[in-house]
């Protein structure tokens, strides 16, 4: 019992849990074991010839030179997970054997609930921050935008990346992008606390690095709110101007029409809720045909490597020429190889919306001969 208490639940994964279960009593108990979940068509996890069980079981699992099949139920509380097989080729289990047996698989339910429980924590988490990341508000339709948000991995806690667009008067459109500290829940809630702070801010339609400054003031007064990185940057498409501030945030990039890639010079300031401010804002010009992308770090950073190296990485990529503004965003995802990155991602790009030629003028009457 001892050793099962070691060996059983090492993970918060039911299908290695299973699989520690019918190891641990094929190496000392049993010929031959399976988990079967409730709901599964077949085993989760085996050891030993699946043939055994199946003989054993058409004998009724009942003791004797035959062998024995003990079928035990999975259960922790009143909770069912489903039932383990184990069985002898050759004579019966003893009190003390069924006994183990039966402590292994209340063990090993225990940690099945366990795991379900964080899975289910996890996914409540990953919904909650799929929901406030994926439709940032609407920008004014003379922007083109599109966005990503990747997840870190499937079993991991979500963290507090995050983008917005707040509409403001004359046609300006404001571009956030932001990544909350940590990961969890606690940080959604942050995040979520950030964002809908920032759009209050944003509608008095102070330049970007003002914003910052009202931001910093009302999260230093709050001692329980994680710091946050921040880049905000306010596009003007009638003056074809894109101003920039940072609060401790990666530069954007901005890709050509032909696919080639510029990192914006951005003076960084501290993170958010420090209470330091010093936040200045630099602006440049944004042709139509150019694409601004903004990120968190997950995009570019890698473990162990220099964060020049790793943003002149994304300055070297070359994209097609005449690519949407969607297309750049695949193409810098695919790249960067952001699937598979250590930290969550969250991508926003933007693009000057081409103004339509005006229509031809009506024909005239046919002037006097």
């Amino acid at each position: 019992m001892e050793d099962a208490a070691e060996r059983i639940g090492t993970t918060l994964d039911e299908a290695a849990t299973c699989r520690e279960l019918v190891g641990f009593l094929f190496r000392n108990l049993c010929d031959a074991a399976a988990v079967e979940l409730a709901g599964d068509h077949r085993p989760v996890a085996t050891a030993g010839p699946p043939a055994l069980l199946a003989a054993r079981a058409a004998a009724a699992g009942g003791p004797g030179p035959a062998g024995q099949l003990l079928s035990v139920p999975l259960m922790a509380g009143d909770e069912p997970f489903g039932t383990l097989l184990a069985a002898r080729a050759h004579g019966g289990f003893t009190d003390h054997e069924t006994a183990t047996v039966h402590f292994a698989a209340r063990l090993a339910a225990v940690h099945l609930g366990h795991a379900r429980r964080m899975a289910a924590t996890e996914q409540t988490a990953l919904n909650l921050q799929r929901a406030l990341v994926a439709e940032p508000g609407r920008p004014h339709p003379n922007l083109e935008i599109s966005s990503r948000y990747l997840p870190v991995g499937p079993r991991a806690l979500v963290g507090g990346d995050w983008f917005e667009t707040v509409r403001l008067h004359f046609g300006r459109t404001l571009l956030v992008v932001g990544d909350v500290m940590g990961h969890g829940l606690d940080a959604a809630v942050d995040m979520n606390a950030y964002r809908s702070t920032l759009r209050d801010v944003a509608s008095t339609d102070l330049a970007p690095h003002r914003v910052l400054r009202q931001l910093d003031v009302l999260v230093a007064e709050d001692a329980a709110r994680r710091p946050a990185t921040c880049l905000l940057v306010r596009v003007d498409p009638a003056r074809q101007v894109a101003m920039f501030a940072s609060a401790g945030h990666l530069p954007p990039a901005v890709f050509t029409a032909e696919g080639t890639a510029t990192l914006v010079e951005v003076p960084v300031a501290p993170p958010l809720g420090t209470g330091v401010g010093g936040y200045e804002a630099v602006s440049r010009q944004l042709a139509p045909g150019e694409t601004l992308l903004m990120f968190t770090d997950g995009l570019v950073e890698r473990r162990g490597e220099d964060i020049d190296a790793s943003l002149s990485r994304l300055a070297r990529l070359r994209l097609p020429p005449g690519a949407t503004v969607v297309e750049v965003v695949d193409a810098v995802v695919s790249g960067l190889d952001a699937r598979h990155a250590e930290d969550d991602v969250a991508v926003l790009a933007a693009r000057i919306r081409p103004r339509h030629a005006a229509p031809p003028p009506e024909p005239g009457p046919a002037p006097a001969p």
